[in-house]
C-alpha cells in the first residue's frame, strides 16, 4: 500500500516495482502510473490527456508509451505526446531511497496558463476540436481573462484572412460581446464556439502577406482618407491596403481610422447586401475586446470585402420597377442641410415608433421623406439608425411562416445590416456614415413581402413573476423540437408580460444558441437582439426585439449538437470524470 511520507508517496522497493512493470499509487488527489523499464524509473499522471484513459493499461515499449483507446503515443520519460490531439501527460518526480521508490505527490512546476495557451494554437493550427475546448477550460481555470483566448483567435484568423475579414471572425466577436448576459458556466463555451469557428474557417488556408505602409514618418495624413476611398472606388485592392495600414501605423486616431473605413464603405449603396459594413463593426467591437494594436492587421481584412464588394446601384432591384437608388442619392445630397437644420432644433425627436412603421410600408418616397424629416428635427444619428433597426427586428418579428424557410435568411440580413449600422453610429457619428441610413432603410421595404401577411405579434397577457422560472426551461424545452416558432415566441411574450428578470431571459436564450451548432447567422442574430434590446430594455419595442430573436432561434433549432458534445467532454475531463467507466446514459 503506498504511503504519503513528507511529499512523497511510496511505491514499494525497487525490486517489486521493477518486478510489476507498472504501479499505480494516488496522493494529493492525483493518481499517478510509475514505469520500470531497465534502470530506468519513470511516474506520469495515470490519466490519458486526450480522453482520461487509464494509462497503466497501456503498452511501453523502447520509450513509447501507447493508450490502448484512442492510440495516442507518449514518451513516457518526458510525458510528451507525439501526437497533438492527446497533448503532454503530467509528469512526477521519481526517486529512490535505500531501496525504496517513492514519487513527488504533485506534478513537476510549469506554468499552466502558458501550457494552455500553447495548446491552444496548436488546437487552432490543427483544427483539434477537443484540445481548443480543454484548453478554453483550461485558461479560465488558471485564472486568464477571456480577452487571452480571444486575442489568441483574433491573431490566428488576421494571420490567414487572406482573402478579407472571415464570418468567423464575426463569431469570435459575437462571442465575445454576449458574454456578459451568459450563465456564468456558459461564458467558456461560447469562447470555445467561436474559436472553433476560426480554426475550422482558416483549416488549409494559405498564410496572409499583409502590404507594408508608406513611410508614417513623411506621409500626408491629411491625404489618406481621399486616397483610400479613390482606391475603393476603382477596386484597387493593394493601394487601399498601403493606404489604410499607413494611417494606423502613423498613429491616425480610431474615430480618423474608423471614418475613412466607413466613408469608404458608404459612397456606394448598401455593398455586398449590408455584410460589408456589419464586418467593419465587428472588426472594431472586436478590436474594443482585444486592444487597439491589434488594429493594422484586423482593420486591413476588412480592404478585400470593401473593394470587392457588389454595391446596391449595380442591382436591378435598386433600378426596377421603382428607381429607389436615385432616390437615395438625391436624399444624400441634402443631407448637409438636413443634418445642420436639426443642429438648430429646439425640441427633442420622439419620433421613432412613427419613423419604424413608415419604413415597414410600401412607400419608399414616405421612408425616405420621414428619414430627412427625422434628421432635420433634431434627431440624433444613432436615434435614427436606431430606429431603422427597430423596423428592421419588427419585420423578422411579422415574418409569416407561409414563406420559404430560406427567406429567414433576407430578413436576417437586412436585420444584422441595420443593427451593424446602428452600433457603428453610436461609436463614430458622422455625415458620411449617417448617409447609409437611407439606403438600410430601403434594405428593410425590399423585404415588405415577407410580411405579407403580417404574423400577428403574441397578444398581452396579465400575471404576476411567480412561477416564471419554470417558463424558461419549458422554452429550452420547446426549442428541442423543430416548428415551435408560435409557441416560443409566445412563451418569451408571456415571460416578459410577467415583469419576471429579464437577466434571466437573456442568459437562457444564450444558452439555447449554445447548445446549437450554431453558426454565422444565429451568432449575429442573438448578438444584434442583445445590443437591441438593452436600450429598450423593459419597454414594448424590447418585447418585440426579444419576440423576434426567439422566432429565428426556434425556427432554426435543433440542431445535431455536436459542438456541445465535445465541449461537453472537454468538462467533464477537466473535472476528472472517467468517461471511459460510464455507459451512454451516463
Amino acid at each position: 500500500m503506498a504511503t504519503d511520507v513528507q511529499g512523497l508517496i511510496r511505491v514499494g522497493t525497487l525490486a517489486e516495482v521493477s518486478g510489476r512493470g507498472c504501479s499505480v499509487v494516488t496522493g494529493a488527489g492525483h493518481t499517478i502510473a510509475v514505469f520500470a523499464q531497465g534502470d530506468d524509473l519513470h511516474a506520469l499522471d495515470n490519466r490519458c490527456p486526450h480522453m482520461g484513459f487509464p494509462l497503466h493499461q497501456g503498452t511501453l515499449r523502447d520509450g513509447m508509451l501507447t493508450c490502448h483507446w484512442h492510440h495516442a503515443r507518449f514518451d513516457v520519460a518526458s510525458g510528451n505526446a507525439f501526437d497533438l490531439f492527446a497533448g503532454d501527460v503530467p509528469t512526477f518526480g521519481v526517486r529512490v531511497v535505500n531501496g525504496d521508490v517513492y514519487v513527488q505527490v504533485q506534478p513537476r512546476a510549469g506554468d499552466q496558463a502558458a501550457e494552455w495557451e500553447r495548446r491552444l494554437d496548436e488546437g487552432l493550427a490543427h483544427g483539434i476540436r477537443l484540445v481548443i475546448a480543454r484548453s478554453v477550460i483550461g485558461l479560465m481555470n488558471a485564472g486568464r481573462d477571456y480577452r487571452r483566448p480571444v486575442t489568441l483567435g483574433a491573431e490566428f484568423a488576421a494571420a490567414r484572412a487572406s482573402n478579407g475579414w472571415t464570418n468567423a471572425m464575426t463569431i469570435l466577436t459575437a462571442a465575445a460581446n454576449i458574454l456578459p448576459r451568459l450563465f456564468e458556466d456558459d461564458r467558456p463555451r461560447a469562447l470555445f464556439a467561436g474559436l472553433l469557428h476560426v480554426a475550422q474557417d482558416a483549416a488549409g488556408a494559405p498564410a496572409r502577406v499583409p502590404v507594408p505602409p508608406l513611410n508614417p514618418a513623411v506621409a500626408r495624413t491629411d491625404r489618406l482618407a481621399g486616397w483610400l476611398r479613390r482606391f475603393v472606388e476603382v477596386r484597387d485592392n493593394e493601394a487601399a491596403e498601403r493606404t489604410l495600414r499607413t494611417a494606423i501605423d502613423a498613429g491616425m486616431s480610431r474615430e480618423a481610422v474608423a471614418g475613412m473605413i466607413f466613408s469608404a464603405i458608404t459612397d456606394h449603396l448598401y455593398i455586398d447586401g449590408g455584410h460589408t459594413l456589419d464586418y467593419a463593426n465587428k472588426a472594431f467591437e472586436l478590436l474594443e475586446h482585444i486592444g487597439w494594436r491589434h488594429a493594422p492587421l484586423t482593420l486591413t481584412s476588412l480592404v478585400p470585402r470593401i473593394t470587392e464588394a457588389s454595391r446596391g446601384e449595380e442591382s436591378s432591384s435598386w433600378r426596377h420597377p421603382v428607381d429607389v437608388a436615385a432616390m437615395v442619392y438625391a436624399a444624400r445630397a441634402e443631407l448637409p442641410a438636413l443634418v445642420e437644420q436639426g443642429r438648430k432644433a429646439t425640441k427633442r425627436w420622439t419620433g421613432e415608433d412613427r419613423l419604424a412603421e413608415t419604413i415597414l410600408g410600401d412607400d419608399p418616397a414616405a421612408t425616405i421623406d420621414e428619414l430627412k424629416h427625422a434628421i432635420a428635427a433634431g434627431a440624433a444619428p444613432d436615434a435614427v439608425a436606431g430606429a431603422v433597426a427597430f423596423a428592421a427586428f419588427l419585420r423578422m418579428a411579422r415574418f409569416h411562416l407561409s414563406n420559404e424557410f430560406g427567406d429567414w435568411e433576407t430578413v436576417h440580413n437586412t436585420l444584422t445590416a441595420a443593427n451593424a449600422l446602428h452600433q457603428a453610429l453610436r461609436r463614430t457619428p458622422s455625415v458620411d456614415l449617417l448617409r447609409a441610413v437611407f439606403d438600410t432603410a430601403i434594405a428593410v421595404y425590399h423585404d415588405r413581402f415577407l410580411n405579407m401577411p403580417p404574423a400577428a405579434m403574441p397578444a398581452a397577457s396579465v400575471g404576476g413573476a411567480d412561477g416564471t422560472a419554470s417558463m424558461l426551461d419549458e422554452l429550452l424545452e420547446l426549442l428541442n423540437r423543430q416548428r415551435q416558432v408560435t409557441p416560443a415566441a409566445t412563451l418569451v411574450a408571456r415571460y416578459f408580460d410577467a415583469g419576471a428578470p429579464d437577466d434571466a431571459l437573456l442568459a437562457a436564450m444564450g444558452h439555447a444558441l449554445l447548445r446549437e451548432d450554431a453558426g454565422f447567422h444565429l451568432f449575429q442574430l442573438v448578438d444584434a437582439a442583445f445590443q437591441q434590446y438593452a436600450p429598450r430594455r423593459g419597454t414594448a419595442q424590447g418585447r418585440a426585439v426579444l419576440v423576434a430573436a426567439i422566432r429565428y432561434m426556434s425556427a432554426h433549432a435543433p440542431t445535431v449538437r455536436s459542438v456541445g458534445q465535445t465541449y461537453d467532454t472537454a468538462f467533464r475531463l477537466h473535472r476528472g470524470d472517467q468517461l471511459f467507466q460510464q455507459d451512454e446514459e451516463g
